[in-house]
C-alpha cells in the first residue's frame, strides 16, 4: 500500500494493496468499460498529437498508484518550513506540449515543479505539490506580468490523478486507471495571453503522505493562496512585488477559487487579487451530494467521504455503523482512482447500495447531526471577497448544481462584494451524464479568460447584482 501504515484507511475495511491485489468485484464488473477507455483515450491522443506515457515511464524512485509510479519528488519530508507557501522543493518539469521558439525559448513557457508548505483545515502544516510556468509569451496589458492560480477541476483521489503531472504527461495509462490532465487548455489559453501559471495539486493529490481532502473548503483555499506565494518566492521568475494576481476555476477549482477569494482578506492578506473566476463552485455540498448521486459522478461521493474521514477521524464510527460490506469496499477502491477510472466504475452508483439500512447518503447526513454540522462547514457564502469575482454557471447544471451556485452570487451580493454573474444558458444536455457540467466548461471558458485578463490589465470590473433578480 502506497500510503503510510501509521494512518488509518478512511473506513474500518482493509483496503487493497496498490497494484497487487486482485480486483474488486467492481472492478471486475468493469473489464468492458476499461477497454472502452482505452480505446476512448488512443483516439483522443490521436487528436491531441501527444503520445501516451505507459506506466513504467511515468516516474521514477517513488510510491507506486494502480501501477503508475508517482515520482519520489512528490514524497514530502518529515519536517516542514514555517511559513505558508514556503518552497519545499522544486525540480524543472519537462512540458509534454511545448514547441521551440524562434527566440530559443520553448512555447508556451518553462515549468518547475513545486512543493510548498501549507495549513490544512485542522491547522496543521502540510505539503502541497503544484508546478509553475513562466511563459515565454510578452504579457501585452498593463503593468507587470501577472499570475494566475489556477485551481482544477475533478481529477479525482490517486496521486497518479494531480494536475502537475498531467502537465508532464496529459495522458497516463495505468493498472485500471487513465489519468487526462485536461486543466492542460485553460493553463495554455492563460500562457498564451502572457500570464505566468501556478497550478495547485491540493492537500493529498499528488503528496503521498495522506489521502486528498476532496472539495474541502479550508484545504482548497489555503492550498490555491499558498501557491501564489509559493510562485512569488521562486527565483528567476518575472513575478515582482507589482504583479496583478487572479485566481481561476471551474467545479471542484470553482469552489477552492471561490473558498480562497472569501478566505484571501483573513488567511493571505498579503495575496492582494485582482479577480477571481470560479466557475460551477460547489458552493453547498447538501445539494451537490443530492446532484452527484446516481449520476455518471458518482463515484465522487467516495471521495468526499474519504477526504472527511481523514480530516476529522471522529466521523469513523458513523461510516462503520451506516456503511455496509460494499460501501467500505468502493471507498477504499476510489481512493486511488483518477475521474475516468471512477466513472466507468462507478457510473450512475446509487449510494443507498452502500449503506446498511438501504438509505441514500443525504438521507444519512439528514438524520446524522454530527454530518450535517461537518457539511454545514464547508458552505461557502458566509465570508465577503474584497476583491471582483465573476461567477459562471450552466442553468442546466444538475450535477453541481446550477441553483446552489447561483445561491453563492447572491449571497455574495448581499454582503456588498463586487460579483459579475454569468448564468450559461444552454439547451438540457442529458441528465446526470456530466454534458450538462462539462459543456459549459468549455463554452464560457474563453469569457473567462477575457474577463479576468482584464482585471489583471488593472480594469475595473462592474458588479452586475443589481439584475439578479433577472437573471435565470
Amino acid at each position: 500500500m502506497h500510503r503510510p501504515t501509521d494512518r488509518p484507511d478512511p473506513v474500518s475495511a482493509e483496503r487493497p494493496r496498490t497494484g497487487q491485489a486482485g480486483p474488486s468485484p467492481a472492478r471486475r464488473s468493469t473489464a468492458a468499460g476499461r477497454s472502452r477507455l482505452i480505446a476512448t483515450t488512443v483516439v483522443a491522443l490521436a487528436c491531441l498529437g501527444v503520445q501516451a506515457v505507459p506506466a513504467s515511464a511515468a516516474g521514477a524512485g517513488g510510491v507506486v498508484s494502480r501501477g503508475v509510479t508517482v515520482p519520489a519528488f512528490y514524497q514530502p519530508p518529515a519536517a516542514l518550513p514555517a511559513a505558508d507557501g514556503a518552497l519545499v522543493r522544486t525540480e524543472p518539469l519537462p512540458l509534454a506540449l511545448s514547441l521551440p521558439g524562434l527566440d530559443g525559448r520553448p512555447l508556451p513557457g518553462t515549468a518547475t515543479r513545486l512543493m510548498y508548505k501549507s495549513t490544512d483545515s485542522q491547522g496543521g502544516p502540510v505539503a502541497v505539490t503544484g508546478a509553475y510556468i513562466e511563459p515565454s509569451a510578452a504579457w501585452k496589458g498593463g503593468g507587470a506580468r501577472p499570475l494566475v492560480a489556477l485551481a482544477p477541476g475533478t481529477m479525482g483521489q490517486g496521486d497518479q490523478c494531480a494536475a502537475s503531472l498531467g502537465l508532464q504527461h496529459p495522458i497516463v495509462i495505468g493498472d485500471d486507471t487513465v489519468s487526462v490532465g485536461y486543466e492542460d487548455l485553460a493553463i495554455y489559453r492563460l500562457l498564451s495571453a502572457g500570464a505566468a501559471v501556478v497550478v495547485t495539486d491540493y492537500v493529498g493529490l499528488g503528496a503521498t503522505d495522506r489521502l486528498h481532502t476532496y472539495v474541502s473548503r479550508l484545504d482548497g483555499g489555503h492550498a490555491l493562496l499558498d501557491a501564489v506565494r509559493a510562485a512569488r518566492a521562486l527565483p528567476g521568475s518575472s513575478i515582482t512585488a507589482d504583479s496583478r494576481i487572479g485566481l481561476f476555476g471551474y467545479s471542484q477549482g470553482g469552489g477552492a477559487s471561490a473558498s480562497a477569494a472569501e478566505l484571501q482578506p483573513s488567511y493571505a492578506p498579503d495575496v492582494k487579487l485582482a479577480g477571481t473566476y470560479s466557475g460551477a463552485p460547489p458552493a453547498d455540498l447538501t445539494e451537490v451530494v443530492k446532484g452527484i448521486d446516481g449520476s455518471a459522478l458518482a463515484g465522487a461521493l467516495g471521495w468526499s467521504l474519504n477526504g472527511f474521514l481523514q480530516a476529522d477521524p471522529d466521523l469513523r464510527a458513523i461510516a462503520d455503523a451506516r456503511l455496509n460490506a460494499a460501501g467500505k469496499a468502493a471507498l477504499n477502491d476510489l481512493s486511488t482512482m483518477c475521474v475516468g477510472d471512477a466513472i466507468f466504475g462507478y457510473a450512475f452508483t446509487r449510494s443507498s447500495s452502500w449503506t446498511v439500512g438501504g438509505e441514500s447518503v443525504s438521507d444519512i447526513v439528514a438524520a446524522e447531526p454530527r454530518l450535517r454540522a461537518v457539511l454545514d462547514s464547508q458552505r461557502i457564502g458566509t465570508l465577503k471577497p474584497t476583491s471582483p469575482v465573476r461567477l459562471a454557471t450552466g442553468v442546466q447544471d444538475d450535477i453541481v448544481p446550477h441553483g446552489q451556485a447561483r445561491r453563492l452570487a447572491v449571497d455574495w451580493c448581499r454582503k456588498g462584494a463586487n460579483v459579475t454573474y454569468d448564468a450559461v444558458i444552454l439547451p438540457n444536455l442529458g441528465d446526470g451524464l456530466l454534458t450538462n457540467h462539462l459543456v459549459p466548461l468549455l463554452t464560457d471558458q474563453g469569457d473567462a479568460v477575457a474577463w479576468l485578463t482584464d482585471r489583471l490589465s488593472g480594469k475595473a470590473a462592474a458588479s452586475n447584482c443589481w439584475t439578479m433578480p433577472l437573471q435565470p
